[in-house]
């Protein structure tokens, strides 16, 4: 295991160090311009070789590979296309191997646990890997099934993930020494709360429960399948399900064949993710291609059965969140204030859910999010391909510096929030390139606005109270404003024009560095031939400027 835990922290190093370079330390020499041409070279790289690590290693590694192809809202095609084919290229274990653990875990031999196990995997997962089976006749006729789907986990598969989590605490411990990092994320608290979720994945009892909480909170909704859990043949390590293998929600060619229109499958999948999300408050975070399929009505289903021509199934419940009542307000709040293109309330929105600590000064934020949403609000994906990119880059970048001078934190729970989400985006986009996420989030938002009507007169009363507040206190600080003005003590605070000017001179000292690194340098050159002593001091001298013209914007930044 020590050779996994050195390839690991290698790769991660190399491309640390890489980053830095090139993001951080040739802007500050002025030649951004080489980051800018090389990125999609870089990127396309990257994801090349951590396609082929996490291929090669499994684990956890595949998780975050995972995660990363799904972002097709956000991350280049450079990288996704690289890290799609994770989905289906974990290599399976010899079914000897498989043989003995699933025997051992369930105390039989298998061909006495089941009429018939085929050794060609359906399935190979990072943790575990599914086979196609057969009750015995007995479970059979007591179930009212006899396919299922037994899913055995990889021999070992626990000392890989503890030399996995080491390698990414020792990560997060050096990005923690990252001020800029630090400041705004606390990536210990994630990768240990990555941990808690990935050694529950393994726990095959666990995910048994999880499967039938799912299944009741969707028992009378039918848009969604869950398959029945066989507990007689299910242990820690071996877990035996219904087989409900259908057409992989990804698959388009499948759906069209099918009969089904994949942008109609796009709708629906994003609108059981939200409730999920934001009535149920227990999701699915973990649902990529291979953990959805599309399930046709049945030929031989009943005429009379008025149910939907079609349903989304959920398998693989290992990785599930919660969302506590009161988050759960809070992400209500903040979806129908995106719906409704309400930059300030989407900031209070931001507030109240706790990504945002009390102290932050959310003006120039609040300004910042009714200028996203004048230009780009409800905009798809592909619309904003269209967009003119030096037009993007000039919002991203002022919207950047005001998202880095505000303090952030990640309540709990909230990785697998933003993981669920991205999934759902992305897996969406797939499935439709004219998805536009407004046009799900819109009728949800005033179904939840709807609901949320009970407490109209509270809320009318509250503003009420404010808005009296607010003219009772008017007069007063009128007569204050008057005051200062005539004393020529009123201030006007503008924090982006004092954040500039402050740029500017930093940037005009480090300018006088660079000119006087270059005169003493030169000085010293000329003067070592005849006095050597002098010259050599004063090219040892020349270096104090240097480190001033390339590290002042570091320290600037930190403070």
């Amino acid at each position: 295991m020590r050779p996994r835990y050195r390839r690991i922290m290698r790769f991660a190093a190399r491309y640390l160090i890489q980053s830095w370079w090139y993001e951080l330390f040739l802007p500050r020499l002025g030649l951004g311009v080489i980051a800018e041409r090389t990125r999609a070279q870089r990127m396309r790289r990257i994801a090349r070789r951590f396609h082929a690590l996490a291929v090669d290693l499994g684990g956890l590694m595949i998780k975050v590979g995972q995660f990363m192809s799904s972002r097709l809202d956000v991350l280049p095609p450079e990288i996704t296309s690289e890290l799609e084919g994770l989905q289906d290229e974990v290599p399976p274990v010899a079914f000897p191997a498989i043989r003995q653990l699933a025997e051992s875990e369930l105390d039989m031999s298998l061909e006495r646990a089941f009429a018939s196990v085929d050794e060609v995997p359906l399935a190979a997962a990072s943790f575990g890997q599914a086979h196609r089976a057969t009750l015995a006749s007995v479970d059979a006729d007591e179930l009212g099934l006899a396919d299922a789907v037994v899913k055995i986990q990889r021999p070992g598969i626990e000392q890989v993930i503890e030399v996995d989590l080491r390698a990414l605490r020792r990560v997060a411990q050096w990005l923690s020494r990252v001020r800029i990092v630090a400041d705004r994320v606390d990536v210990p608290a994630l990768v240990e709360e990555f941990a808690t979720t990935s050694l529950e994945e393994i726990d095959y009892i666990h995910e048994a429960v999880n499967a039938e909480r799912f299944a009741g909170d969707f028992a009378d909704d039918a848009r969604v399948a869950v398959p029945i859990v066989v507990w007689e043949r299910t242990t820690t390590r071996v877990l035996t399900l219904q087989d409900v293998t259908a057409i992989k929600i990804n698959d388009v060619d499948a759906l069209r064949a099918a009969g089904i229109d994949p942008s109609a499958v796009a709708d629906r999948f994003a609108a059981v993710m939200f409730d999920q999300l934001f009535v149920n408050g227990y999701f699915h975070a973990d649902p990529h291609p291979g953990n959805i399929f599309v399930t046709p009505r049945p030929a031989d289903a009943d005429p009379a059965d008025d149910g939907p021509p079609w349903r989304l199934t959920f398998i693989d419940f290992g990785m599930m969140g919660t969302v506590p009542d009161g988050l759960r307000r809070g992400l209500r709040r903040l979806l129908i204030a995106a719906a409704s293109r309400d930059g300030k309330g989407l900031v209070e929105g931001i507030r109240d859910v706790g990504v945002l600590l009390p102290s932050a000064d959310t003006t120039e934020l609040e300004r910042a999010m009714v200028q996203l949403f004048a230009r780009f609000g409800g905009m798809g994906f592909a619309e904003l391909q269209e967009v003119d990119p030096r037009e993007f880059q000039s919002f991203a970048t002022e919207f950047g510096d005001t998202i880095r001078s505000l303090p952030f934190q990640l309540p709990e729970n909230f990785l697998l929030i933003i993981r669920a989400m991205s999934l759902t985006s992305g897996m969406c986009s797939s499935l439709d390139p004219a998805f536009n996420i407004w046009d799900a989030v819109e009728p949800y938002a005033a179904r939840l606005l709807q609901e949320e009507r009970g407490d109209l007169v509270q809320t009318v009363a509250r503003e009420a109270a404010s808005v009296a507040g607010i003219a009772a206190r008017l007069p007063r600080r009128l007569d204050e404003l008057t005051t200062r003005l005539e004393g020529g003590r009123l201030t006007v605070e503008t924090p982006k024009l004092d954040q500039r000017i402050g740029r500017l001179e930093r940037l005009g000292r480090r300018i006088v560095s660079a000119v006087l690194f270059a005169g003493l340098l030169v000085a010293g050159v000329v003067a070592r031939p005849d006095d050597p002593v002098l010259g050599t001091v004063l090219m040892g001298v020349s270096a104090l400027p240097l480190l001033h013209a390339l590290f002042a914007g570091v320290a600037a930044r930190r403070r």
